[in-house]
């Protein structure tokens, strides 16, 4: 129990690191919780017209997801992890994204984020979830619409995966989240304000 904690705590402390504020400091652009849609991420850092910056955040934010998994997979045997707890790790790190207690718990949306997640926990899980991402950003251009789709899907291959189990649990909460964190963006979408991918936005 007390190796759990350690391990959920620690990987709530690694997706705490909010990449979209570290690189535009260290590549000298603003705080991306300043413009845009005031959102720590890889999209409203694309706002800025950075590109490489946006891909740096974007990188950044989806291996501290992999890397808090990775960890747990690495150390399974010695601390006495299961699939289960390894993937209540994994949603820690998201937590973590999302309330970051290194930036005031002002955090990103997670989409990054939990596809490391999910490509730590399983290879096809994450790439099946990426896919989904890419087809509905590429023919539609809105980046939340795309998270939205493929955060309700990445339950659905997880299922057809693994099953209903305890791994089910975590990715079903990872993906609520996400689309709670997305209710203004669902909010615009229904109104026709939702910026699309690449669009500066004052």
């Amino acid at each position: 129990m007390l190796n759990f904690a350690a391990g959920l705590l620690i990987a709530y402390l690694i997706g705490s690191i909010s990449f979209a504020v570290v690189v535009s400091k260290f590549v000298g652009l603003a705080d991306p919780r300043t413009y845009g849609s005031k959102n720590p991420g890889a999209t409203n850092v694309l706002r800025s017209g950075n590109k490489k910056a946006a891909v740096l955040t974007l990188l950044g934010d989806a291996l501290k997801g992999t890397l808090a998994v990775a960890l747990a997979f690495h150390f399974q045997d010695q601390l006495g992890y299961s699939r289960t707890d390894i993937a209540w790790i994994g949603l820690a790190a998201f937590i973590g994204h999302l309330y970051p207690v290194f930036f005031k718990f002002e955090g990103g949306k997670g989409v990054a984020t939990a596809l490391g997640v999910l490509l730590g926990l399983n290879w096809v899980l994450g790439l099946a979830t990426a896919i989904t991402w890419i087809v509905i950003a590429y023919f539609f251009r809105y980046s939340s619409l795309a998270a939205l789709i493929a955060a309700l899907f990445a339950v659905f291959y997880n299922a057809l995966l693994f099953g209903i189990n305890g791994q089910a649990a975590a990715i079903t909460i990872m993906s609520a989240l996400l689309i709670y964190r997305h209710k203004q963006n669902i909010a615009n979408l229904i109104a026709g304000k939702e910026s699309k991918i690449g669009q500066k936005k004052s």
